[in-house]
C-alpha cells in the first residue's frame, strides 16, 4: 500500500505541474485567441467593438488577474471545456479532440500491442535459440527499421497501394461511401481496410527495435546463477525459458512499453501526414499550421495526462512482476 500511495502522490504532482505548464505557456506567447482568429478572417476596416467583445467572451480573454483566471482554467478543465478552435470555429477544441483522438488510439494502439508482442517473443525466442534461423531474421528487421519511416511508409504505399492495389491510398475510411463514422458493420470493415496499410508500417518499422532489445536481455538473463540452477535442477526448458529467463529479460521492455503506450495519444504524425489520416497527430499539425493554440494547448495537455497515466499504469505493474520494487520503496 506504501508502494502504491507513493506513485500516486509523485504522479497527482506532476499531473498538476503539466496543467499549471498548460496554463502558463500559452499566456507567454504575445498575442490572444482573438487577435489570431481576427487575423485569419478580419477584412480591410477593423470589427466593430462589440464583435471584439463577444469574441472575447467566447474565448475567454478577460483582464482578471492571473490567479482569478488560473482557478476559472481550473473549473473549465473540470467540465471538459478547453475553449474554441480558431481553425475549427466555432467549434470546440474537446469536440475536434473528441474526433480525432479514437482513430488514433486504435490505430496506433493496436499497432504498438502488436509490434511489442511480436518483437518481445520473437527476441526471446532468438535468445533462447541462439544461432537459429529466428536468431537471423534480426538483421533484416534491423534493415526495415533503419528505413527512415516517413521512406518506409511512401514504398508501402507505392507498392502495396498504387501498384497493387490492395490498400487504399488515403483516408481513415471510404469517403465517397460515408458522410462521416457511423455505427454499421461496413463502416467498420472499411475503418480497418483503410487503417491496414497504416498499421502494417508502424509495425515493420517498430518490430526490429523490441525484438533486438529482449534478444539481449534474453541472452544475458540465461547466464546469471538462477537460470543456471534452474536448469540444474532439471526443469523443463519451456518452465526455465518463461518463467526464469524470460520473465526477468522482460522488464525493460515493460518500461519502454510504458513510455511508447503513454505517447500513443500524441499519435503517429508521419503515418497520419502520410496516409491523410484523421488522427491526433493529424489535427495536431492542422493546428500548428494554423497557430491554432487552444487546440494545440488541448491536445497537450491530453498527451501530458495519457503518458503519466500510462507510466503510473505500468509502474504499479512492475511492482506486481518485480517484488524488488517493493522492497525498495519500503526502504
Amino acid at each position: 500500500m506504501r508502494f502504491v500511495l507513493r506513485k500516486l502522490g509523485f504522479y497527482a504532482i506532476a499531473a498538476w505541474a503539466a496543467v499549471t505548464l498548460n496554463f502558463f505557456i500559452p499566456r507567454l506567447i504575445k498575442g490572444n485567441p482573438v487577435d489570431l482568429f481576427l487575423s485569419r478572417v478580419q477584412a480591410t476596416s477593423p470589427p466593430p467593438p462589440e464583435y471584439r467583445r463577444a469574441l472575447e467572451l467566447q474565448f475567454g480573454v478577460t483582464d482578471d488577474p492571473l490567479w482569478v483566471q488560473y482557478f476559472g482554467y481550473l473549473k473549465n478543465l473540470a467540465h471538459g471545456n478547453f475553449g474554441l478552435s480558431i481553425a475549427n470555429y466555432p467549434v470546440p477544441v474537446s469536440t475536434v479532440i473528441a474526433q480525432s483522438l479514437p482513430w488514433t488510439l486504435v490505430l496506433v494502439g493496436v499497432s504498438l500491442t502488436i509490434t511489442v508482442a511480436l518483437g518481445v517473443g520473437l527476441g526471446a525466442l532468438a535468445g533462447w535459440k541462439r544461432g537459429t534461423w529466428i536468431d537471423g531474421l534480426i538483421p533484416s528487421t534491423t534493415f526495415l527499421a533503419a528505413i527512415p519511416y516517413f521512406w518506409l511508409a511512401l514504398i508501402l504505399l507505392f507498392l502495396l497501394g498504387s501498384t497493387l492495389g490492395w490498400f487504399p491510398l488515403n483516408f481513415g475510411y471510404d469517403v465517397a461511401t460515408f458522410a462521416g463514422p457511423e455505427a454499421s458493420g461496413a463502416f467498420l470493415s472499411s475503418a480497418i481496410y483503410h487503417g491496414t496499410l497504416p498499421a502494417l508500417t508502424i509495425v515493420l518499422s517498430g518490430v526490429a527495435g523490441w525484438m533486438l532489445g529482449m534478444r539481449n536481455m534474453m541472452v544475458s538473463t540465461m547466464a546469471e546463477d538462477y537460470v543456471v540452477m534452474a536448469e540444474a535442477k532439471g526443469l523443463s526448458p519451456r518452465r526455465v525459458m518463461l518463467s526464469y529467463a524470460a520473465r526477468n529479460a522482460v522488464l525493460p521492455s515493460v518500461a519502454g512499453f510504458a513510455i511508447s503506450l503513454g505517447f500513443v495519444v500524441s499519435g503517429q504524425i508521419a503515418t497520419e501526414i502520410v496516409f491523410n489520416y484523421p488522427g491526433i497527430g493529424f489535427a495536431l499539425i492542422q493546428a500548428v499550421n494554423s497557430a491554432d493554440y487552444p487546440l494545440m494547448q488541448g491536445i497537450f495537455l491530453i498527451i501530458s495526462l495519457a503518458v503519466l497515466g500510462a507510466n503510473l499504469l505500468v509502474d504499479l505493474l512492475y511492482g506486481v512482476i518485480d517484488p524488488r520494487t517493493r522492497q525498495e520503496a519500503r526502504a
